[in-house]
This record gives structure tokens, sequence and C-alpha cells, in this order.
């Protein structure tokens, strides 16, 4: 951890200031933030400085994390939980990241009790009741169509209300039943189109299980929201009212202009 995060932890004297520019510089690399308002491109910059100062940062396989790489994950984690509140988050503190894909050996037995060991390559795994694993990379190398890291977040939420089965806790005023039935027909749908060898558009990996049609159409909500819209009308009308933003309705402004925020003194008290 390099400059402004050892400052925020508090392993300097010195308050954490981040600069304009490399507010800037970071969100550039992050294009879909675009299509936030000012007020809430600021809110989730200090949401972001909050949550390094919450969260136990490691990087893995001598993965050395600076400033950049730091400040983009956090800003990409606490986009789902804007309007929710970091204490969707809370009972966990390690985010663990890797220097690309990596591998998490498994044991399943299967139904004639037999044990299968195999090693697994992944992007990422989030942990009920411990970490979130993610694999970095440089911005030309990382896989076209995924977001890692708004996928693990999105599984975090789902498992607030325990388990993993692709309904996180619902918002006040949110119906269960409407939510069963959009995501319900919504996944029945695109797994049909995913075994008939259809383009999906989205992510066919999202045919895996209903949490990960869940953390897939997540991420499309927020970097291609006309896309989600298109397809899935219902769930994109969902996951609005649970993220508290319809980023479809809104065209995508000019990537981080001079309308950008002003710059963060720092964590909110």
């Amino acid at each position: 951890m390099l400059g402004f995060v050892r400052r925020l932890l508090g392993l300097t004297p010195t308050a954490p200031e981040v600069p304009a520019e490399q507010w800037r510089r970071v969100e550039r690399t992050l294009p879909f933030l675009a299509r936030l308002r000012p007020e809430e491109r600021q809110r989730l910059r200090e949401m972001a400085l909050e949550f390094l100062r919450r969260k136990e940062f490691h990087g893995a396989q001598g993965l050395q994390l600076d400033d950049d790489v730091l400040l983009a994950i956090a800003l990409q984690a606490c986009l789902p939980v804007l309007n929710i509140g970091l204490q969707a988050y809370d009972g966990w503190v390690g985010v663990v990241v890797y220097p690309g894909d990596f591998v998490i050996p498994r044991r399943t037995v299967d139904e004639a009790g037999v044990l299968h060991e195999y090693d697994d390559e992944v992007l990422g795994e989030a942990w009920e009741g411990g970490p979130v694993l993610i694999a970095w990379f440089d911005e030309a190398d990382g896989p076209s169509g995924v977001n890692v890291v708004i996928h693990e977040f999105a599984h975090k939420l789902d498992m607030e209300n325990g388990g993993v089965d692709g309904l996180p806790r619902l918002r006040p005023g949110m119906s269960r039943q409407a939510w069963a039935e959009a995501f319900g027909r919504a996944y029945e749908d695109f797994c049909a189109e995913v075994d008939s060898g259809v383009d999906t558009e989205i992510d066919p990996y999202a045919a895996e299980h209903p949490a990960e049609f869940f953390a897939v159409v997540s991420e499309v909500f927020f970097e291609a929201p006309d896309l989600l819209k298109r397809r899935f009308p219902q769930v994109h009308a969902q996951l609005s009212l649970l993220y508290g933003l319809d980023l479809a309705a809104r065209p995508p402004a000019d990537p981080f202009s001079d309308e950008a925020p002003s710059p963060s003194p720092g964590a909110p008290s």
C-alpha cells in the first residue's frame, strides 16, 4: 500500500487527500461511472475511502497494490451499495487481489459417494462470512465483457440474508414475489438460450446458477444498462429498485471532463 492509503489507515500522521486528477485518472478506467451524476460520484468517492479504511487488502502472489488499483477496486465495490450503504458489507474484512486468474482446489462428492478433487481456475470468489477474492488485470489484459469486482460484491449482497441463491435482502417496499417472478422467468429463458447455442449478448456463465445470474446481470446493470433493459426489462426494473438507480434512463456523460466533482479531502468521519 502506498501514499494516501497508508495515511488513510493511520500508518502515517498526515490526513489523506486524493488529488482530483488522481480520481479522474482512475475513473477514466471505469467509463460506466460516467452515467452517475456529479453528486453521486462525489458520494461514491467518499464511500470508497471509507471502504478502504474498513477493509484489509492483500496482494496475492507478490502483487503490489498501488493507490490507483485500490481506488479502482473500492469504487467498483461500493457502486452496488451506493444507495444501500456500507453496512451491507459488514461481518467480514478481507479483500485478496490476485495478478490475473487463479486456481482454487476443490473437493466434491458425487451422488455415488465418490470423492473428486480438482483445480478450478477462477476470476474471483466471495466466501460467506469471509474474504472476497478477485483477479486484477492491467487495463488491456482483462477478460472482455466481465466485471469481476461488481460480480463478487453482488455475491456479497446475495449472502447478506443468508445463503447464495440469487435473492439478496430486498429494500423496503420491494416485493419478494415480483422479484421471484422477474428473475425466475428471465433465468429460465436465458438458460434455454444458452442451451440452444444462440448469442445471448450477456455472459453465458449466468446460466450456471440463479446466484450467478444475479451477479452477472448486476454487472450488466451497471456497465451496459441499456442492454439489460432491452433483454430483460423486468429484471432491470427490479435491480433499479434494489440499487436505487436507473442508469438506462441516463445518457452517458462526457467521461470525467471538467464536470467531475471537487477533490475529496479524505474518508468521512
